[in-house]
C-alpha cells in the first residue's frame, strides 16, 4: 500500500493556479467558472491528504457563499473522510469532489489534467 503524504511541487503549483483562477472568478462573481476551478483543483489535489482536504474546505465555503444546502451537506463528509482515504491512495480518480456527484464514482480526467499529473 503506498502512503501519499505530500503533494509534489510541481504539481502544487497547478494546483495552486487552479485556486487563484477560483478566487478571482468568485471575486468577479462568476459562480460558474469559480466552481469549475475548483474542481480542477480537487482533481489535481486529490492524491494528497492536505490539498483534498483544503479543496472539500473551499467547497463548503462556496457551498455556504451561495447558500446551497445541498453542497453543504454534501461536503461535510466528504470533508471528514476524504483526506484520509488520500492517505492510504484510495481515491477515486477524477471525481470532481463536487455534491452533484457520487463521491466513490471514478471520473475521465480532463486530458490537460492528466498531462499534468503525468508529468509529476
Amino acid at each position: 500500500m503506498k502512503f501519499n503524504t505530500q503533494i509534489p511541487k510541481r504539481l502544487k503549483y497547478y494546483y495552486l493556479r487552479e485556486l487563484v483562477l477560483y478566487r478571482k472568478a468568485f471575486k468577479d462573481g462568476d459562480f460558474i467558472h469559480a466552481w469549475h476551478h475548483l474542481e480542477r483543483a480537487h482533481v489535481i489535489g486529490q492524491s494528497y491528504p492536505g490539498t483534498h482536504s483544503h479543496a472539500h474546505w473551499l467547497m463548503l465555503k462556496f457551498g455556504f457563499a451561495i447558500k446551497d444546502l445541498k453542497e453543504i451537506l454534501g461536503q461535510i463528509p466528504r470533508l471528514l473522510v476524504g483526506g484520509v482515504k488520500s492517505f492510504v491512495g484510495k481515491i477515486p480518480l477524477g471525481n470532481t469532489g463536487g455534491a452533484n456527484v457520487p463521491p466513490l464514482r471514478p471520473m475521465p480526467v480532463p486530458p490537460d489534467i492528466q498531462n499534468i499529473l503525468n508529468s509529476k
